[in-house]
């Protein structure tokens, strides 16, 4: 495996549904679907268990003049595009807005989480 070299973090532009919004910071992604815990008896480890966990993604956007913020609330079935400064793209297909988008006015900010199901999120690695 080659060293990384240059860029690597710090910068993401988004898109959903082909419109570009403002992201502010904290963008993350889950293409995973499962979680394992650990089953730990007294004598050893037992083994694991499995349960679904849904991909995700998550990140902050700017609320400006043009934007209206009930309409994150409703989107269902949206593609989100992200280009992330390490040449990944990241895709969500089929997504869903979960909780509710609550706007700090002091930074014109909010969080905004898509969760979708299995397989939905995907990542291209750069070339």
């Amino acid at each position: 495996m080659p060293a990384p070299q240059g860029l690597l973090a710090g910068t993401a532009s988004l898109s959903i549904d082909g419109t570009t919004y403002l992201i502010t910071a904290d963008f993350k992604y889950k293409p995973a679907n499962r979680r394992r815990e650990s089953l730990s008896g007294m004598d050893t480890v037992h083994g694991y268990k499995e349960t679904i966990s849904p991909p995700f993604i998550s990140f902050n956007l700017r609320d400006w003049g043009g934007l209206t913020v009930a309409d994150i609330n409703t989107m269902t079935n949206v593609t989100v595009v992200a280009q992330l400064a390490n040449g990944k793209t990241i895709i969500g297909r089929n997504m869903w807005t979960v909780e509710e988008q609550e706007v700090d006015s002091n930074d014109a900010k909010f969080d905004v989480r898509l969760e979708g199901p299995e397989g939905c999120v995907t990542e291209t690695t750069a070339s």
